[in-house]
């Protein structure tokens, strides 16, 4: 859920600057329009001073102008783009000898409108033969006129992308076009019509409309693919057998069977023929539906159309096992598959070996390796090390990477990464970067879960300066963070109490167009109590609320636990009551914040009300609570009440720790007893002893 820049505008009389806080779209929009302008001639007044009014002229698509000069060189006007020399050349050549420019102006010899821009392009791309040649103009044409291009403009620039072999540009432009494109009949009918209208000859155009359909389904717009599919098979073009695959996945994974099936049904009509490509989707979703019987009924059926099963069908049968835990008859079916002509490949082998591991078995992997003589691969590998990294068992891991070397292997980026988020739990950031340059120097490039590894390893147990460090080195490499890398970043800057930084962090997350989750509201939370601003912490949540996002108990008890360290209960109460409102079930830690409240402010008797309520609702308090009111009994001198509260918790099996001790000491002092200490630990003796025969 997007929680707009309202919620980050806090009150000033709490004495937080409120521009921490807000970061306006309308300075944003000036400050890159400056930049242009100081960089693009187009935008500059005759003076050679930027010019923001007047300077853009916003039309509509059907009629698009320019003025005819604008004071600056045409070449130098196209070398502010970036346009290589020698395309700047051809550019001004071919324009010249079509008349759209003179030798001697400084403009175009007409307005350009969206018939002329297509025109232009014609001529370029006839004269070049090259579609980057056409698409700089396309560009810089776009800065001239003042004004977004035309969909049809759009639409035949991707044609003469695909014409000249860039593919890669041309889905670039389709994606736009589908993103901006709401899925309904009008709007879907328009695309296609420019892109009828503005088609070059016919195989161009069915590699366009499978282009379009795919784009749809990477953007998980299934239900616009399928209209697409419908409206363009009105021009006799069908999507290539890979777009019909990809569009029945994602069909079988958000509409459901019945409309895979008459999907299937429409693909036969049109003379695609079925394959096991088609027949493994369908045995991938009755197993993740839980219907393995049927799965297998369609595996062995594949026959009775005409397909013999090969091992990829049976390796997706085989991984849906695994992934429910059934490694047993995972294991059975490949030892069966000798019975249909199949080879075990180390792809089927090593998904039931990756199951294993993952269920705590290595052993029962290592057998199956046996059984099967496979030569361990990377993948095998990457299983075991992720097993033993989680359990933080890092000696070994690091002998079994070792070992990927002796076999004449090489470890890819998951194996790496994998080593690396072992140390990064441990808080060993010292053998995490080893790794990472190890993995550097090997050629291979880190990924987006690397770097978040490490930058939240050093926010948590290292330095934010490493962290920051890490998380531009991400950027420079072009990687782009993801809420939870922000997250990370943000949490080393809230533990450092830069809360101007976690606000900055979370307008670039804004601006990077990434919604924050719930753990980013819980450190920004978290890092306002830290820093004293509770009450602003408050208004946070109460914003959520109004925008329907309900904060996590987390949330809550951070505030609850301020209020109650500065002994405003009512306030901490108020929030305690609105929980239940949401349905937000409070935790021990949310009762720990209250008591230890009530604690510090030696209101004992409330203390005990609430813990045992605690009790009565069947939450089981930990050694910290039982210590908090043990500390708040001894500070008023109740060494009694105290030591019953010990008692309680060794019955309930958890042993006193020094921290105990120090709060009866506490108490004993209080009481003026001599070697407070020494009768502090027979106390605790006895009442272990006592407890323990119960």
């Amino acid at each position: 859920m997007w929680v707009s820049s309202s919620i980050l505008n806090l009150k000033s009389s709490s004495g937080l600057k409120n521009h921490w806080f807000t970061r306006t779209k309308a300075f944003g929009y000036f400050f890159s329009l400056a930049s242009l302008a100081d960089k693009n001639p187009i935008f500059q007044s005759d003076s050679g001073k930027p010019s923001y009014s007047g300077s853009r002229s916003y039309v509509s698509s059907s009629r698009i102008c320019s003025k005819k000069h604008f004071g600056e060189d045409f070449d130098k006007i196209l070398k502010n783009i970036d346009v290589p020399s020698d395309c700047v050349e051809t550019i001004r050549n071919v324009l010249m000898k079509h008349s759209w420019i003179q030798r001697y102006e400084c403009g175009f010899s007409t307005e350009l409108d969206q018939y002329k821009v297509i025109r232009i392009l014609d001529d370029l791309f006839e004269e070049t033969l090259d579609a980057s040649i056409a698409l700089y103009f396309f560009r810089w044409s776009e800065l001239w006129i003042g004004s977004e291009h035309s969909s049809k403009s759009i639409s035949r620039m991707i044609h003469i992308l695909v014409s000249g072999n860039m593919n890669y540009r041309a889905v670039d432009m389709l994606l736009s076009l589908v993103k901006k494109c709401s899925g309904d009949e009008r709007s879907l009918c328009l695309v296609i019509n420019d892109l009828f209208e503005t088609r070059i000859d016919r195989l161009v155009l069915e590699t366009v409309f499978c282009m379009l359909i795919d784009c749809c389904i990477k953007e998980r717009k299934v239900d616009m693919a399928l209209k697409l599919t419908y409206k363009v098979d009105q021009f006799g073009i069908f999507p290539s057998r890979g777009v019909c695959i990809s569009l029945l996945e994602e069909i079988l994974r958000i509409q459901g069977l019945e409309l895979a099936r008459e999907f299937v049904e429409y693909m036969l009509s049109r003379g695609r023929h079925l394959n096991a490509a088609v027949l493994s989707l369908f045995i991938r979703k009755y197993c993740s539906d839980g219907y393995f019987d049927k799965g297998w009924e369609l595996l062995l059926g594949m026959k009775h159309y005409g397909i013999r099963p090969d091992i990829v069908a049976f390796t997706v049968f085989i991984h849906e096992l695994c992934k429910a835990g059934f490694l047993k008859e995972a294991t059975a079916v490949l030892f069966k598959l000798k019975l249909f002509g199949i080879s075990q490949d180390s792809v089927s082998v090593s998904s039931v070996i990756d199951g294993f591991c993952k269920v705590g078995k290595p052993e029962e992997a290592i057998k199956l390796i046996h059984s099967f003589r496979l030569r361990p691969n990377i993948f095998v590998y990457s299983s075991f090390l992720s097993k033993i990294c989680n359990m933080g068992d890092m000696l070994t891991a690091s002998t079994i990477f070792q070992e990927i070397f002796e076999l004449g292997l090489f470890p890819d980026g998951v194996c790496y990464t994998t080593m690396i988020g072992g140390y990064c739990k441990l808080g060993r950031t010292d053998k995490a970067f080893q790794y990472f340059g190890a993995l550097l120097k090997s050629g291979n490039m880190p990924s987006l879960a690397t770097y978040t590894l490490l930058i939240g390893a050093c926010s948590k147990f290292g330095s934010i300066g490493d962290a920051e460090s890490v998380f531009r080195n991400m950027k420079t490499e072009g990687l782009n963070p993801d809420v939870v890398t922000y997250n990370n970043l943000m949490y080393g800057y809230g533990k450092t109490y830069q809360l101007n930084k976690v606000f900055e962090l979370i307008d670039g997350m804004r601006c990077a167009g990434i919604s924050p989750d719930v753990a980013t509201y819980n450190i920004l939370i978290h890092s306002m109590v830290v820093r004293g601003y509770v009450d602003e912490a408050n208004e946070i949540i109460s914003e959520l609320i109004r925008r329907g996002f309900v904060p996590s108990a987390l949330a809550f008890t951070d505030v609850i636990g301020g209020f109650s360290k500065r002994g405003d209960f009512q306030e901490a109460f108020l929030l305690w009551f609105y929980m239940a409102d949401l349905r937000v079930q409070p935790d021990v830690v949310t009762c720990s914040a209250l008591i230890h409240g009530y604690c510090r402010a030696q209101r004992m008797d409330k203390s005990i009300v609430l813990f045992n309520k605690l009790l009565d609702a069947g939450l089981k308090p930990d050694v910290i609570l039982y210590n908090t009111l043990i500390y708040g009994y001894c500070s008023v001198g109740e060494i009694e009440k105290a030591c019953e509260l010990i008692g309680l918790m060794v019955e309930r099996g958890m042993l006193p720790n020094d921290n105990t001790h120090h709060a009866l000491v506490v108490g004993l002092e209080g009481k003026r007893l001599m070697n407070s200490k020494k009768h502090a630990s027979m106390l605790i003796e006895e009442i272990i002893v006592a407890n323990s025969a119960k």
